[in-house]
């Protein structure tokens, strides 16, 4: 993996993470959380959309979009299991 490919990574989970934060109001976990969620988001949504017959387009738009989604799912996921 490259220095460029890395930074583009953390850039698009930090996006998606506060995304997903202002998305499922009352959190917010910082930058590194934020970065956090979003990768963990992104990786939950590549496993779950394929399944469910979700496509979204590609670029960096669709990776923030798929990343983004994924992480309101891990959030409101979270927010399930702290009831």
């Amino acid at each position: 993996m490259t220095l460029e490919g890395l930074l583009i990574i953390l850039i698009v989970g930090a996006i998606a993470g506060w995304l997903a934060g202002q998305i499922v109001k009352g959190y917010g976990f910082g930058l590194l959380g934020n970065i956090v969620v979003g990768i963990v988001g992104a990786l939950l949504a590549s496993l779950l959309f394929p399944i469910l017959g979700i496509a979204i387009g590609g670029g960096i738009l669709g990776a923030i979009l798929h990343a983004t989604l994924g992480a309101v799912i891990l959030l409101l996921l979270i927010r399930l299991i702290r009831r």
